[in-house]
């Protein structure tokens, strides 16, 4: 394994100057190398974290490695608009749901979670672009983690496809509020999950009643 990383390390450094030699006098405006060298970077690195079984630290290097290649992508062709605060947010979930470890199968760490993840793409959503409240698709998305843990958890999954449901009808109606109010369009897509907990209550009912109805009466 050793032998290994050191081939990759040197692989990785030849390639990357080579690189960059071909971008200096190929293309000296345009900075194309540094998309390979991330890749390039994380071939050793994986190798040597992987070999000591060092997970966390790993997560770490490799959040941090992609965050700063986002905030030199960003500084390079974009510097008016700070775009890289967008994507930070997640990457950071990584290792800091490494680092808790058991703690981040609870509900707890799942609700602390969905409630940051709403806050911090709210206020994005209301400092740097407003009007269109586009933060609702993120927050869709980040309350599955702690509803679906939540009825996991308990097994009642009938409960889950209701609230479910009642959660996705709400989306539905409110892109469709924000969106295009003058179409009334979400009923189409709110039918067609209306079947979810149709089907789990009859299929859960049905099977009580063929247990009911084939197990042996008791004297």
């Amino acid at each position: 394994m050793r032998n290994l990383i050191s081939f990759s390390i040197a692989g990785s450094l030849m390639t990357i100057i080579f690189l960059g030699i071909v971008n200096y006098t190929t293309s000296p405006q345009k900075i194309w190398f540094i998309y390979p060298c991330l890749l390039l970077l994380l071939w050793p690195i994986t190798l040597y974290f992987m070999s000591k079984k060092m997970y966390k630290q790993y997560s770490l290097i490799c959040s941090a490695m992609i965050i700063a290649f986002l905030i030199i992508e960003n500084y390079l062709y974009s510097p008016d608009y700070l775009w890289f605060i967008y994507a930070v947010y997640p990457i950071i979930w990584w290792p800091l749901l490494m680092y808790l470890e058991e703690k981040a199968k609870t509900l707890k760490i799942a609700l602390i979670g969905c409630a940051t993840t709403i806050i911090y793409y709210s206020l994005l959503n209301i400092i740097l672009s407003h009007p269109y409240p586009w933060a609702i698709y993120p927050a869709f998305l980040v309350i599955w983690w702690p509803l679906a843990l939540y009825h996991a958890q308990r097994k009642t999954f009938v409960a889950f496809s209701v609230t479910s449901t009642i959660l996705i009808s709400i989306f539905f109606i409110t892109v469709n509020v924000v969106s295009s109010p003058g179409v009334i369009w979400a009923i189409y897509p709110i039918f067609v999950v209306l079947w979810w907990p149709l089907s789990m209550y009859f299929y859960v009912y049905k099977r009580k009643m063929y247990n009911s109805t084939t197990l042996p009466k008791r004297i």
